[in-house]
């Protein structure tokens, strides 16, 4: 055989077995493991994470994450168009999400020692490149979004500064405002990135510190929203909730799209497994329990914020200041600017504890360099993880008008979300036997994986279906199709009972998570879906250059310390 051949020979054997060992790698899941499987040391040297959040912590943690300055924005504009009947769109809003909850809780309960949330839940049941992918979609969702809030937070700041004569017209806007743009994107902003700096120490410090700092400022946002509620209570004219949806109930179902996002940020309690003190009992009451209080509070101000001004004279940048001082009492209008300020900043503080967690779990499992796994000795705080987070937010917002970019946030929170709901099915399946589906021979799972796909595809057709305004036949046939494949997880399925908390009617409500969730995501802005496929693509690239022959899936399970809070060690 001439040296030609033999290089053709090589080179056509090379890239099946390239192909062979992707797909090898791609499809590995990491094994699930009890809690009692797991390693867990608690002596006092080694590096490690250490158990220092209480129930109260992760329920401050879950509503400073939740609640930031759009509590008293977003009510108001939304109800410009639903009229009163924005409660209702909370409600709905709030009910998905509660489903959302409850499949997240179920997860929290059975992971209730490792990092990586929606991650490592996707690593688990489906695999490694499902699990890559997710985080991608979340981390690109928390990095813009941790910038914008940053740039909002520094606005907020300096509009509060602006109070004080002297300094009023004084300060240049690019100071905190953001100067003008320059070539549509980029936008200097000085206080952005100093913000973004003092809450990264504060976080690379240690969880006991980060968690005093969340649970001060979102303590003083709860007793300011309650407040706002009880004060506006007494300025409430009846006559201004009638009529109650004054455009229909399309108005009211389009608001529950768009605030469904005001409650994104249940999600973090999850992320903190490692430093929960009883991780299988507070993390789900904690991720449930923090969203609850949530709809509470924005049930309340919707219903104050109506109830006080006619529908159509809501709206603008500050809908609720502008209600109370409407009725004289500006002194309110002060206090939801701190409210607004302690919002974002709880939630731009709980953004960045949960991304250098996830790096931190990527970082064990071998998918990014092990640099993003080591753990501060005597901080117990995955310091790389969390400086890398800082200095990814800092460029964003300091330079960069992030806030153009914000119509392509969203998808990693709805592709979270729904793949975490598809989790809690597949995890609970226990039949594993071949059967006939339309006479081909087919194992039980991945019957079960095109039911799934089916109610994923039903779900992002109606909801095209809906927004272009397409004939309601077509809406109805992709329910119908949806309850079919729901009905076949239901009856030809075995589901197993699960330790811990368990979500309730499984496989209904998850499907009904997962139809809702990608609904949602095809009322996004085209460019979204843009990027969701874009992103995809890199991230494949990324993962076939690099993760595929660095990850370890069985890494987390041999190598993780936790450490005990000093109130918990033994004497």
């Amino acid at each position: 055989m001439s040296a030609g051949q033999r290089s053709e020979s090589s080179s056509s054997s090379s890239s099946p077995s390239w192909l062979s060992q992707f797909w090898s790698s791609a499809l590995r899941s990491k094994p699930l493991a009890s809690p009692s499987d797991t390693t867990i040391r608690t002596a006092s040297g080694g590096e490690g994470l250490v158990r220092r959040l209480s129930l109260f912590d992760l329920l401050l943690l879950g509503i400073g994450a939740s609640i930031g300055a759009g509590i008293f924005v977003v009510t108001g504009t939304v109800a410009h168009d639903a009229g009163p009947g924005v409660t209702v769109s909370f409600i709905i809003a709030g009910g998905s999400c509660v489903l959302n909850a409850l499949c997240y809780a179920e997860l929290a309960s059975r992971f209730p020692a490792v990092v990586g949330g929606a991650y490592l839940y996707a690593y688990t049941a489906f695999n490694e490149i499902i699990a890559f992918l997710v985080f991608s979609q979340l981390m690109l969702d928390y990095h813009i979004g941790a910038a914008s809030i940053a740039r909002s937070l520094a606005s907020y700041v300096i509009t509060a500064l602006e109070l004080i004569p002297f300094l009023k017209s004084n300060i240049p806007s690019w100071v905190g405002h953001g100067s003008e743009e320059i070539y549509g994107a980029f936008s200097f902003n000085l206080l952005a990135p100093i913000l973004l700096v003092l809450l990264t120490i504060v976080l690379c410090r240690g969880v006991g510190e980060s968690s005093i700092l969340n649970s001060v400022m979102t303590v003083t946002k709860v007793v300011i929203v309650i407040f706002v509620i009880i004060v506006g209570a007494f300025e409430v004219d009846v006559s201004n909730w009638s009529p109650f949806a004054p455009n229909g109930f399309k108005s009211v179902l389009t608001g529950a799209t768009v605030v469904f996002f005001a409650y994104v940020g249940f999600d973090a309690v999850a992320n903190s497994a490692e430093e929960s003190k009883s991780p299988q009992r507070d993390l789900p009451l904690g991720i449930v329990g923090s969203l609850l209080i949530c709809i509470a509070l924005y049930v309340g101000v919707c219903l104050v914020l109506t109830g006080m001004l006619p529908f159509k004279s809501l709206g603008g940048d500050a809908p609720l200041a502008e209600a109370f001082t409407s009725k004289g009492l500006q002194y309110v209008s002060v206090l939801i600017s701190i409210g607004a300020i302690a919002g974002l900043t709880t939630t731009l503080l709980v953004g960045l504890y949960v991304q250098s967690r996830l790096y931190l779990g990527l970082g064990r499992d071998g998918l990014l360099p092990s640099l993003f796994a080591e753990v501060h000795k005597t901080r117990h705080t995955p310091v790389n993880s969390q400086i890398w987070v800082g200095i990814v937010a800092s460029v964003l917002a300091g330079l960069f008008n992030v806030h153009i970019l914000s119509h392509i946030l969203s998808v990693g929170t709805l592709t979270g979300y729904s793949v975490v709901s598809a989790c809690v099915v597949t995890l609970r399946w226990k039949d594993k036997t071949v059967r006939q589906v339309f006479g081909m021979p087919m194992s039980s799972r991945a019957e079960g994986l095109i039911c799934l796909i089916t109610v994923v595809c039903c779900g992002f057709a109606a909801g095209v279906f809906y927004r272009f305004g397409a004939s309601f036949i077509f809406l109805i046939v992709a329910v119908v199709i949806a309850i079919c494949a729901a009905a076949a997880l239901h009856l030809r399925q075995v589901y197993t009972e699960t330790p811990g908390f368990s979500c309730p009617g499984v496989p209904i409500v998850p499907i009904v998570c997962i139809f809702i969730n990608i609904f949602l995501f095809a009322q996004l802005h085209y460019e979204a879906w843009v990027r969701f496929v874009v992103l995809s693509i890199v991230t494949v690239g990324i993962y076939a250059g690099y993760g595929q022959y660095h990850a370890n899936p069985l890494s987390s399970k041999t190598s993780i310390i936790y450490h005990r809070a000093p109130a918990e060690e033994a004497p």
